[in-house]
């Protein structure tokens, strides 16, 4: 990839997919800022000097207005935005509970909404690369995951409808939307229903974390100057044809 002292934010950029696309910015000479509620500090100290834990809570419109200040404060520009941070409480519908539908959308929802709106005058000046983190539930759902997969869902009109807002200001907004990986989010998982879920996956396996972070590093890149509004699947043949 071809970067060039950029400045990127990464939300749940401490653990999972989120450390991996942290680790792999700052290997490529991204000033990268981790934008989390606690995971994040070690992971930032870990990546050295380039990498910087800020407090934030992607839910606070106030927390992370706060954090993308300090961001600009120190570095005056913000390139990249990865909208990672995410969050499970799964049931089926009838036992869902308000508040366990309430969380799932204030995390994986409101929170892109949060840090893109906090971000986005800062990025519309120069242009720039927004990859939202979605996942195939959000295409075509999945048995108690009702608040999860809505939540999924609205990540991709929002970038589709984002893409189309801001092209006009070289802004490029893309979706990136993983099958399994291996990640606590999906380590307790029972072995039977695990060897389910690989039933279908064409590649026979979980993806391992990096395996997502490496399409999130191109659709970020200008190796992908001609590509918006796109939902780019990393799920290993799940949601083939």
């Amino acid at each position: 990839m071809e970067f060039s002292g950029e400045v990127a934010i990464v939300t749940g950029g401490g653990t999972g997919i989120g450390e991996q696309i942290s680790s792999r910015l700052v290997n490529n000479g991204v000033k990268t800022q981790i934008f989390s509620r606690s995971q994040g500090k070690e992971t930032a100290e870990k990546l050295g000097p380039n990498c910087t834990f800020l407090e934030t809570d992607v839910t606070d419109f106030k927390s992370v207005k706060s954090s993308v200040k300090q961001t600009i404060d120190q570095y005056d520009r913000i390139d990249y935005l990865v909208n990672n941070a995410g969050y499970t409480s799964d049931n089926l519908l009838l036992r869902m509970s308000p508040e366990e539908w309430g969380e799932v959308i204030n995390v994986n929802l409101n929170g892109v909404f949060n840090c893109t709106r906090a971000s986005l005058r800062y990025m519309i000046k120069g242009g720039g690369s927004i990859v939202n983190i979605s996942s195939v539930s959000g295409l075509f759902g999945n048995p108690g995951q009702a608040n999860y997969s809505a939540s999924k869902a609205g990540i991709i009109g929002f970038t589709k409808s984002l893409a189309q807002e801001y092209g006009s200001r070289e802004l490029r907004a893309n979706v990136v939307a993983p099958g399994f990986v291996d990640t606590k989010l999906t380590e307790d998982i029972p072995e039977k229903k695990r060897s389910s879920y690989l039933d279908n996956v064409i590649l026979s396996r979980f993806a391992d974390p990096e395996e997502v972070a490496h399409p999130t590093l191109f659709l970020l890149s200008d190796k992908a100057s001609y590509i918006t509004g796109t939902v780019l699947r990393v799920d290993g043949g799940l949601s083939f044809g």
